[in-house]
């Protein structure tokens, strides 16, 4: 006869909750390298720190990403990887986030899915921060709103700063195909192909994947339609507040920046580096310090092989991948980034003789969006549009002119907490409606949302992009329909609550779009080149008058 405590503990079994799926206390999947081991979050899987690429240290420094190694039994992924070392954001920043630990050991990805998914619409987040700073850790970037909507989320870390955008000549000549620079962008196509090799074990269709980013990583959403190396690796792309900007080249200097290598070569010198040896020798940290006080700028580089040529030429030849796209801009844009904006003249009448001379036969179309009348107003709006408003248009007409699905969008909403520091619809304030949480997962400098209104807002918002995800058209239940940008011009305005229309702000693309045609023609930055101090423009009035 069996003791009693036998059949205690039957009993027991059998009155137990059910356990996970996969029988584990932690949910696993098994992906190229191994087996894994994430957490529970209610019915949504998380798996954090995956790497996707073997750490790029050492002699993997300025390389190429290499395939991440196999291990033996199960990973933990419970932990958020290290974010990419990068300089800190002042403690008075809007985008001030406590410091998280750092390493170059950093080239992993976070997964939240649904508890049981089959071939589920895939989002792939790239966080933004200049190219300079940022982590998929942040809690602004959590995927649960997605994964609760059947959507499986995946965020990536990616190398920054002169660690991920640095070109030198010497770098270039050990490379198998003579170029440098863009390691950064090379991390994004990496993770991709991870994604596409092992989503499908998540639940998520490897055909089905939206690549999407705010600011810097909507400036590499735009780089990854135009690289062919990314060519199909998603089938869709969502760009929260692009730009498309000129670029270095790789060996010669143009558009009035200087050649890529030879910037690498002098921030070499800066650091006292005498071959590729001693540079891979320095401390990250230290050479992440000494870029920042060199003001080495982090961006693409034109190399002819990974990068083929400038965006916006790219786009005029309808060279992009042929995906639907979604993107679109803050009103507010720069009321967080008030050192791009130019300084305003000392009077009205200062101001007017400045943009008469900058835009000659243009000045009337300046004038009307811009006027004298408000010049720190119209000096705010003009650089929003310069930088972010024309580049989402432009992305988003060329989509169009392809004959591709393509929607645009301005978030213009505000709140009590924006509007009392100035910063209604600033830069990036779409986020936390994007993720669908208006008040949670907030930097501790960042103005909170706080109304019902607001609530309601975000899950307006977020709907839209799910759906996207899903199907390649934005639309929400009793909500209005966003139709494609086309020949109406067509766009989603979000306010208090989203209302459709058309041309979001007259005349704005068109004049954007002229300037940079005249200043690209005469081999000229037109990135930030703006406002009554700008140089006068080729082929204006304004321009023969030039000494």
């Amino acid at each position: 006869m069996m003791h009693v405590g036998f059949w205690l503990w039957v009993l027991l079994l059998a009155l137990a909750p059910a356990s996970p799926v996969h029988g584990a206390d932690r949910p696993q999947v098994r992906v190229t390298e191994g087996l894994i081991a994430g957490e529970w979050r209610g019915d949504l899987r998380v798996f954090r720190g995956i790497p996707y690429a073997a750490p790029p240290v050492g002699a993997r420094r300025w390389r190429p990403p290499a395939p991440p190694e196999a291990w033996r039994g199960v990973r933990k992924a419970a932990a958020f990887g290290a974010a990419c070392v990068q300089p800190a954001y002042p403690e008075d920043s809007v985008y001030f986030e406590p410091q998280m630990p750092m390493s170059e050991d950093c080239l992993t990805l976070n997964v939240w899915a649904p508890k049981v998914a089959v071939k589920a619409p895939v989002i792939v987040w790239i966080h933004g921060g200049a190219l300079l700073r940022g982590t998929s850790a942040s809690p602004l970037y959590d995927g649960g709103e997605y994964a609760k909507r059947g959507i499986v989320f995946v965020s990536i870390n990616y190398r920054l700063g002169v660690l991920g955008w640095f070109a030198h000549p010497a770098l270039s000549a050990e490379s198998p195909e003579g170029v440098s620079g863009n390691y950064g962008l090379l991390d994004q196509i990496a993770a991709l192909r991870w994604v596409r090799r092992n989503v499908a074990a998540f639940g998520g269709d490897p055909a089905n994947v939206t690549v999407m980013g705010e600011s810097a990583g909507a400036l590499s959403v735009a780089y990854l339609l135009g690289v062919p190396r990314a060519r199909g690796l998603f089938a869709k792309a969502i760009a929260e507040s692009p730009n498309l900007r000129a670029v270095p080249r790789l060996r010669e200097p143009a558009f009035g920046l200087a050649a890529a290598e030879g910037t690498g070569a002098v921030f070499a010198k800066t650091v006292g580096a005498k071959n590729l040896v001693a540079l891979r020798a320095v401390d990250a940290e230290r050479l992440t310090g000494a870029a920042l006080a060199a003001r080495f700028v982090p961006q693409p580089t034109v190399d002819g092989a990974v990068l083929p040529g400038q965006l916006v030429d790219i786009l005029d030849r309808q060279e992009q991948a042929r995906v639907p796209l979604l993107a679109g801009f803050n009103s507010g844009e720069v009321r967080s980034q008030r050192a791009l904006v130019p300084k305003a003249p000392a009077d009205a009448a200062t101001y007017e003789a400045g943009i008469k001379r900058s835009y000659g036969d243009l000045a009337h179309a300046w004038l009307r969006l811009y006027p004298a009348s408000d010049m720190e107003g119209s000096l705010i709006a003009a650089t929003r549009d310069a930088v972010y408003g024309w580049a989402s248009e432009r992305l988003v007409r060329a989509q169009a002119a392809a004959g591709l699905p393509a929607y645009l969008y301005l978030f213009d909403h505000c709140y009590e907490a924006a509007r009392a520091r100035d910063l209604c619809a600033f830069h990036a304030s779409e986020l936390p409606f994007v993720f669908g949480r208006a008040e949670s997962g907030l930097p501790p400098n960042w103005p909170a949302p706080g109304a019902a209104a607001d609530s309601d807002l975000a899950e307006a918002m977020i709907g839209y992009w799910a759906s996207f995800a899903r199907s390649g058209v934005p639309s929400a239940a009793d909500l209005p329909v966003w139709s494609a940008y086309g020949m109406e011009e067509a766009y989603m305005h979000f306010t208090d609550r989203p209302v459709a229309d058309r041309d979001p702000l007259p005349g704005m693309f068109e004049l954007h779009e002229a300037v940079m045609q005249r200043r690209r023609a005469a081999g000229e930055q037109w990135f930030l080149n703006l406002g009554p101090s700008a140089p006068p423009l080729a082929g204006s009035s304004a321009a023969r008058l030039r000494p």
